[in-house]
């Protein structure tokens, strides 16, 4: 399948800019703030005074403009849009050091690109960990021709959070010997949570006492309130820094209809597991209960040992009482370690009619391999034994300019080691930093493996929800072990793979997804969970470079590192 027929018949979710479309201008201003989100007094950065950041609401083809102005005081911010392709525009899509510099404190700077696609999207910072700081907020873009028929809609923005500052967390990474920062204390939906007391506190969860709110506290819940026999819509992003999830709604069922903004075949589960940067679009149907009642909506912990209680919220029916104890304790979130139970969710998934299937072959294959590594006694996450140190001067702007004084073109090996066991712990634990990227150029067909191993340390492999940036994927499939080449690659999906942004890579196996270089500019693809992009988990991907030395980018985008002196230099002649 051809780039130009790819971009045809992606219509079912897309929608072309035209004269009819909106504009979207806003003034935020990014400042640290103290509220309680779990009902502790902690630091959060907010935008105009808000925590969880302000949901943006707007219709395919709209054009953003966002005048985001950095009121920290000490530190440098992006905001980036995740899910939005950045057709091109891919100096706007927010990733410090590659597509832009930092917004200096007490500056103003502007990101104005098209939202061409419809679908539940969320936006983040992604400069140091700024995300766990709670630096977060819903976007969600409409179909000017939706499909799906519902009677009303509710979002849930899912994170997780410490009482430890996000400073803190960053050092404590940073450290030799590396001190990890240990599972978080709470689970927010939409920036809420309960640290110190339970919702269900009179079924003995964990002795903890009964919250008892006032309308205004920060840590009251989000309740949903709903009428009987109607069908909503619930729009659910995952931006926890570390944590995998698990939502259920107590005695309903929820049918999943979207994944990272793409229609998918629909079905129906009782719970679904969530990972860092994913969203979904469940239909829950509600039914008449008599007497009228709540139920619980629990979110708990999935593929770590857990140490933080779940979340909780309500499902309010109307006309039932408002202060009555439910009669059930909240749904038991699955077993951590179940990961079979994790891929089966996984392997349900499958594109809805209407989406093009992959290209039947590919024209470059990738294989990544994750470890985690020590480099110098500090604990690393590699790629290929590459541990991704991103520089100063953004990648967009040393290929726009043609700097070559920095050492950008190479990156790590393109295989993995034939005689690496991914069951053991590495033999040679050593890693290396390196800020290479890997070059392609456009229309190719690109196949990357990710092939997950055995930690430093002991027996253990760890979830990674991989997150590629400028781009949506077909995932081809999962498997057991290590990948075989030749063996694995003949049970590919190729005839409705569901297509995403965002894809697990579970334990001690791999993951194989399939994308077209269609998109010119430097795009993110990394591991979305905090601790593990800081430590260097994730590679870089230059595509068209040609383009990209033509492009008109910004100068405000590039005013760091080598790219604003060069620009000053030329400013002077």
């Amino acid at each position: 399948m051809s780039v130009v027929v790819w971009w045809l018949v992606t219509v079912v979710m897309v929608a072309v800019h035209s004269a009819s479309a909106g504009v979207v201008e806003l003034n935020w201003e990014v400042e640290y703030k103290l509220r309680w989100p779990d009902c502790k007094e902690g630091i959060v950065i907010a935008i105009n005074g808000e925590f969880p950041g302000p949901t943006i609401d707007a219709t395919a083809g709209d054009t953003f403009i966002i005048h985001v102005t950095n009121k920290l005081s000490t530190e440098g911010v992006v905001i980036h849009w995740h899910g939005i392709r950045q057709n091109g525009t891919p100096w706007a899509d927010g990733a410090a050091g590659v597509t832009q510099c930092p917004i200096n404190p007490g500056e103003t700077f502007t990101y104005n690109f098209i939202v061409d696609k419809a679908g539940t999207h969320f936006y983040h910072g992604h400069y140091g960990m700024q995300r766990s700081a709670g630096l977060y907020g819903m976007m969600i873009v409409r179909s000017p021709k939706e499909t799906l028929q519902y009677d009303g809609e509710f979002n849930l923005l899912l994170s997780d959070w410490w009482h430890q500052g996000s400073h803190a967390q960053e050092l404590y990474l940073s450290s030799r010997p590396m001190r990890w920062i240990g599972e978080p204390q709470s689970l927010l939906i939409n920036g809420r949570g309960q640290f110190n007391c339970s919702l269900a506190a009179y079924f003995n969860e964990g002795g903890l006492k009964e919250c008892k709110f006032k309308d205004n506290d920060d840590c009251a819940p989000t309740i949903l309130r709903v009428e009987p026999l109607k069908v909503y819509r619930l729009r659910i992003a995952s931006t926890t820094a570390l944590a995998s999830l698990n939502l259920a709604v107590e005695g309903h069922n929820l049918e999943v209809v979207e994944a990272d903004g793409n229609y998918i075949a629909p079905f129906t589960v009782n719970d679904i597991d969530i990972y860092s940067g994913e969203t979904y679009s469940v239909l829950l149907r509600t039914h008449n209960p008599t007497p009228s009642r709540k139920y619980w909506i629990s979110v708990g912990v999935r593929g770590r040992k857990p140490n933080t209680t779940q979340a909780l919220t309500l499902l309010h029916y109307a006309d039932a009482p408002e202060y009555e104890h439910l009669p059930y304790p909240p749904p038991v979130t699955p077993r951590w370690d179940d990961y079979d139970r994790s891929k089966t969710f996984s392997k349900k998934i499958f594109a809805a009619k209407g989406y093009p299937p992959p290209p039947e072959k590919s024209d470059e294959q990738l294989f990544l391999l994750n470890t985690q590594n020590l480099m110098d006694k500090y604990t690393k996450w590699a790629i290929n034994n590459v541990s991704l140190s991103v520089p100063a001067t953004p990648y967009i702007g040393t290929i726009r300019y043609g700097l070559k004084t920095l050492n950008y073109q190479k990156p790590p090996g393109k295989k993995i080691v034939e005689d690496y066991d991914i069951t053991k712990p590495p033999v040679n634990p050593n890693t290396t930093k390196g800020s290479g990227i890997y070059n392609f150029q456009l229309g190719r067909v690109v196949d990357v493996i990710l092939q997950n191993s055995n930690v430093l340390n002991g027996r253990g492999s760890e979830i990674h929800p991989w997150h590629l940036h400028g781009h949506d994927f077909w995932v081809l499939g999962y498997g057991e072990g290590k990948f075989q080449p030749g063996v694995d690659d003949k049970r590919y999906n190729l005839t409705n793979a569901r297509i995403r942004n965002t894809v697990a890579l579970y334990p001690y196996g791999w993951t194989a997804l399939r994308f077209v270089t269609d998109n010119p500019g430097v795009w993110f693809f990394h591991c979305h969970i905090e601790p593990h992009l800081h430590m260097g988990m994730g590679v870089v991907f230059a595509e068209g470079v040609d383009q990209i030395a033509k492009m008109n980018i910004p100068n405000e985008v590039l005013g760091c590192g080598l790219t604003r002196e060069f620009l000053m230099n030329r400013g002077r002649h």
